[in-house]
């Protein structure tokens, strides 16, 4: 394989990687749509949601294009196996209640943000402008999930306990963000990619600030859950696949 075909497969894989965070977590908030525990919440996580599934569009259709197989943005995002999705760990956790929602959200919006502010800086136009425009959507994202954040932390007794519980049980999901994997440092190295290992401090900042203002604890443990990058997933994304992918599956090439 020569040089510029392997360049062109890292390429096509770094984007189904940023593609498959956004199209999981989109499709995770989706199950919240119609059951949100306000109005104003139920609306808000269906349109964080939809922000999410568009970013997935725009990652898949240039990966459809890099690859040049004459695959669509629909095969990419259907027709996989659980194994050949990259997305991280934390985002295939269920919703479990509203205060895991928020703080998934909330870890994943923090880092989300950091990243895509290096991204829109790629030397590849095309990643670099998704980046740009999707950085506006997230900054949203993070302003939304971090009032949340402080409302149920500084709240009452129960918001209290539960989101603390939340911070404490998914904490250990958030170092696979800063752990590059080959293909990351080769995407970084080039100047396409981003090198996410710069981004843990001021990442660790923004938590702990958050959560601070919020009266919530630190957790007093290393993160230590990840293999989402390489394919390696908790029994949750199966699920989320099933559902996600079964009308593709059971009507393949179906047209409306």
């Amino acid at each position: 394989m020569n040089e510029k075909s392997n360049t062109k497969n890292e390429l096509f894989s770094y984007c189904l990687q940023l593609g498959d965070n956004s199209l999981i977590l989109g499709q995770r908030l989706g199950e919240w749509c119609g059951h949100g525990p306000v109005l104003e919440v139920d609306i808000a996580l269906t349109n964080i949601a939809l922000d999410f599934l568009g970013q997935t569009r725009s990652y898949f259709q240039y990966a459809a294009e890099v690859e040049g197989l004459g695959h669509t943005e629909d095969q990419l995002a259907f027709l996989r196996e659980a194994h050949e999705y990259r997305n991280y760990l934390l985002l295939e956790q269920p919703n479990e209640d509203f205060a895991y929602t928020i703080i998934r959200q909330f870890f994943f919006d923090a880092f989300h943000r950091l990243f895509l502010e290096k991204l829109s800086e790629s030397t590849d136009s095309q990643l670099a402008a998704i980046a740009a425009k999707s950085l506006k959507e997230v900054k949203y994202h993070f302003r939304f999930s971090s009032d949340w954040v402080r409302r149920l932390g500084d709240g009452t007794a129960v918001s209290h306990k539960k989101i603390q519980q939340a911070v404490d049980d998914l904490w250990m999901f958030t170092g696979e963000f800063f752990q590059p994997t080959e293909l990351e440092e080769n995407m970084a190295a080039s100047g396409v990619g981003v090198d996410v290992t710069a981004l843990k401090t001021p990442y660790l900042t923004a938590i702990k600030d958050v959560l601070s203002e919020a009266t919530l604890k630190w957790p007093d443990f290393e993160p230590n859950q990840h293999g989402g990058k390489e394919g390696r997933h908790s029994e949750y994304l199966g699920h989320i696949l099933s559902e996600m992918q079964w009308m593709q599956r059971t009507y393949p090439n179906m047209s409306w």
